[in-house]
């Protein structure tokens, strides 16, 4: 069955949907549970997933077209007006403009060599990953703090959860973890770096 010269259904889509649940099986193994484990920071969580699903779908699809030098060249250049370096806007309204280009691209290159039922579930699948890892993960971002620290003789292993405890009880903040910088034994002093979520207070969690 054909809609404007497009089929509605061809056998591809079984290998969509075998190739990018094998590709979100890997992704979520290395960015979910490898980097979001030691980073905390959930922005790049969010633009490491879409950017590659989008990359998934361009490259599912522009496989099955026969682009010339030109198309290809001129296709590949509308992407490097993202700028990841810049200070002026934030990533993830960076990784929401790679989205609807990319998104528009998927859309707009479709032949007869893509199926409706490919493009929709292309688009769907977009649409479903941003739905999960923008809203229903609800991931926190850890933020660190450096503070210079006079109990010098609490930064000893063994004293670790006085000292957590200390630094919990003068900063109000609910602490996960504590680094141990430079250490002034002249002045008694240590330089300390403590990991807290945003909005988490020791009160707050009482």
């Amino acid at each position: 069955m054909e809609f404007f010269g497009i089929p509605f259904f061809d056998n591809d889509f079984y290998k969509l949907i075998f190739r990018f649940t094998l590709n979100i099986i890997f992704l979520t193994i290395i960015i979910r549970y490898f980097y979001y484990k030691n980073s905390k920071n959930k922005d790049y969580v969010f633009s490491y997933y879409l950017i590659s699903i989008i990359v998934f779908f361009i490259c599912f699809t522009l496989k099955k077209f026969e682009l010339d030098l030109g198309m290809a060249l001129g296709l590949f250049a509308v992407f490097r007006i993202i700028r990841f370096r810049t200070s002026q806007i934030e990533i993830k309204e960076i990784t929401y403009l790679f989205i609807v280009i990319g998104v528009s691209v998927i859309n707009s290159l479709a032949n007869k060599k893509v199926s409706y039922i490919e493009i929709i579930t292309a688009n769907l699948l977009i649409i479903a990953a941003i739905a999960i890892i923008d809203g229903l993960w609800r991931l926190r971002n850890e933020t660190s703090k450096k503070i210079t620290y006079e109990k010098i003789e609490n930064i000893k292993p063994e004293n670790y959860e006085l000292m957590k405890a200390d630094l919990e009880e003068r900063t109000g903040l609910q602490i996960n973890r504590i680094e141990i910088g430079n250490v002034n034994f002249l002045r008694d002093t240590a330089d300390v770096t403590i990991y807290y979520f945003n909005g988490n207070s020791k009160n707050k969690n009482k």
